[in-house]
C-alpha cells in the first residue's frame, strides 16, 4: 500500500501492518517489503517509530537504505517489553495478542551493538516520553547520528511538524 500523506506529498509513503510483538515474522515481513520496493525504487528511506524505529535500525544495516530516520525507538526492547507480557492490543488495527516472555526475548537477535557503520541516521526524541528514555537512543547515536531532541512530549510524538521538515529535508528522490 502506498500512502501520500498531506504533510509529506509528493513523496510517497507505505505505512505497513506487520506482527511487531513476533520478531522473526515482522522481520521476514518487512525484508520482503523492502526487496520488492527497491526493485521498484532504489533510493529508499525508513522511517520508523517505537518498535518500527528497532527494527528499522536492523533492516537498515540488510538492505541499501540511503537513509534511516527514528522516532522515540526502542532500541532494546528485551529491557522495555518484559512488563508488558500478557494480553495486549494493536491500537491501530483492534487485534488482541498475547506477547510472551520468548518474543521479548527473541527481539535481541535483532539487536544492534555497533551504530557507528555508516548507516545515516537521524533520531528524533522527545524527553517526555513515558515509555522509553530517549537517553538511551541518544547514548546509542551520539557519535553515529543526526539527534533531535525536544523538550517534553510523550510516547506519541509531539513534534511531528518539526521532525516532518526534516525529513522532507533529507529526501531528494532520483530524477532520470
Amino acid at each position: 500500500m502506498i500512502l501520500y500523506l498531506h504533510t509529506l506529498a509528493p513523496i510517497p509513503v507505505i505505512s505497513p501492518t506487520y506482527r511487531a510483538h513476533q520478531p522473526t515474522q515482522a522481520v521476514a515481513e518487512l525484508s520482503q517489503l523492502i526487496q520488492e520496493l527497491l526493485q521498484q525504487q532504489p533510493k529508499l528511506m525508513i522511517v520508523g517509530s517505537s518498535m518500527g524505529g528497532f527494527y528499522g535500525q536492523y533492516l537498515a544495516r540488510q538492505f541499501p537504505i540511503f537513509h534511516l530516520m527514528m522516532i522515540n525507538p526502542a532500541l532494546k526492547p528485551w529491557d522495555l517489553l518484559p512488563k508488558a507480557v500478557g494480553e495486549q492490543q494493536n491500537f491501530v488495527t483492534g487485534e488482541r495478542y498475547q506477547l510472551t516472555n520468548e518474543d521479548v526475548e527473541q527481539t535481541r537477535c535483532f539487536g544492534i551493538e555497533e551504530t557507528g557503520d555508516g548507516v545515516p541516521t537521524t533520531l528524533f526524541l522527545d524527553k517526555g516520553d513515558e515509555d522509553i528514555d530517549y537517553r538511551i537512543a541518544a547514548d546509542m547515536y551520539r557519535d553515529s547520528g543526526e539527534l533531535f531532541i525536544f523538550e517534553g512530549g510523550d510516547h506519541r510524538f509531539q513534534h511531528m511538524d518539526e521532525a516532518i521538515e526534516i525529513i522532507r529535508a533529507r529526501y531528494q528522490p532520483i530524477t532520470p
